[in-house]
């Protein structure tokens, strides 16, 4: 019986020694079949390697609002709010009066009119992109999307609304009653100025432009500049605009005085418009501006906080004098203005929504 078992013990062990020979073949740890092929990812150009050192893709999809979270009642509510002209004291003014999204975010004025045909004093920075912004409005007034809401409906050169009156107008819409229910469930009274605030909030922060060929490139598509854009990239780094234009928003992320090197004029520069002084008082602040972004920028016309220059080309050669201390060449200007094309996205579509009607104890429109 002994040798019986050892036998069957030997034939086994045999057995399963060759069944490891052929699935692991004659040599230990060699795989069987021809051998593996890896194709090497080619290593990006060293002026995307920098470009991605400085700036960042624009996402599809929004961030998060700290504090306000956003849901689809309160996109939808924000987006009535918007286009909602009831929100000014004549009823004939309404966010996107001065913020047209079919016109870049802007409204393609020197400076926009107000209340009684007023005009503002500074041009109106565009809305899209600007929930990357450090802060809103060009003197850094409005800490965030939030807070800005609240200023122009109020403003007496704008919309001209008392405070009083903005939640006052709304509760005499009774579709506007509903929305806001629906918009901040739980609340006793959901129809006030800070909700209004919260829902433009999170619908202006879906205001994104992504898939700029900028973007594109910085994700690794070489092929999405040209070669004049690629030298104008490469000029606007080698120059220095990006010790200002950087980041997310290729601006909107610090403060920087107008006319570092010499003086813009008074035409770009008035006097009396000392920015972000008017808000801090810090004699260091006199004439600094947020710096604008550059994203979409050739179709945000006129430029600079006065809005007195039309042509991106111009507004290029000012900033080469003035902030950088260089008087750029027209083949610099021309290369320049060509990486400013490639910085418009993907502007956002956006229904109009179909606003509640006003009934007949709605507040009327002020003479």
């Amino acid at each position: 019986m002994k040798c019986l078992a050892l036998t069957i013990f030997v034939a086994t062990s045999l057995a399963l020694a060759a069944c490891e020979r052929q699935t692991t073949g004659s040599d230990a740890g060699t795989p069987v079949g021809p051998p593996a092929t890896t194709t090497a990812t080619p290593a990006p150009e060293p002026l995307l390697v920098t470009a991605r050192q400085l700036f960042t893709v624009i996402p599809d999809t929004p961030p998060d609002l700290p504090g306000n979270a956003a849901t689809p009642e309160k996109v939808a509510l924000g987006k009535m709010l918007y286009f909602d002209p009831r929100l000014a004291a004549s009823h004939a003014i309404s966010c996107s009066s001065c913020h047209n999204l079919g016109l870049g975010g802007t409204d393609n004025e020197e400076t926009s009119i107000g209340h009684r045909w007023q005009r503002g004093t500074r041009n109106a920075p565009t809305v899209l992109n600007a929930v990357f912004n450090t802060a809103q409005f060009w003197d850094g007034r409005a800490a965030d999307l939030e807070a800005q809401a609240g200023g122009p409906m109020v403003n007496p050169v704008e919309m001209a609304s008392p405070e009083v009156h903005v939640p006052e107008q709304l509760r005499g819409i009774p579709g506007y009653r509903d929305a806001f229910a629906r918009a901040f469930p739980g609340e006793a009274d959901a129809v006030t100025l800070a909700n209004a605030q919260k829902a433009l909030a999170v619908f202006e922060a879906s205001l994104l432009t992504p898939g700029a060929p900028f973007d594109r490139y910085l994700k690794g598509e070489a092929s999405a500049l040209s070669a004049q854009e690629k030298t104008g990239l490469s000029t606007f780094i080698d120059k220095g605009c990006i010790r200002c234009h950087n980041g997310i928003n290729i601006g909107g992320g610090m403060y920087a005085k107008f006319g570092v090197f010499a003086s813009p004029g008074a035409a770009l520069l008035p006097p009396g418009d000392k920015g972000r002084f008017t808000v801090t008082k810090v004699d260091s602040d006199a004439y600094s501006f947020k710096v604008p972004t550059l994203r979409n920028i050739t179709l945000t016309a006129p430029y600079f906080h006065t809005g007195t220059v039309w042509d991106v080309r111009q507004a290029v050669a000012v900033m080469g004098d003035a902030q950088l201390g260089s008087t750029l060449t027209d083949a610099e200007i021309d290369a320049l203005t060509a990486f400013m094309g490639s910085l418009t996205g993907t502007q956002p579509v956006v229904t109009l929504p179909i606003l509640p009607p006003s009934v007949a104890t709605t507040p009327r429109p002020a003479p």
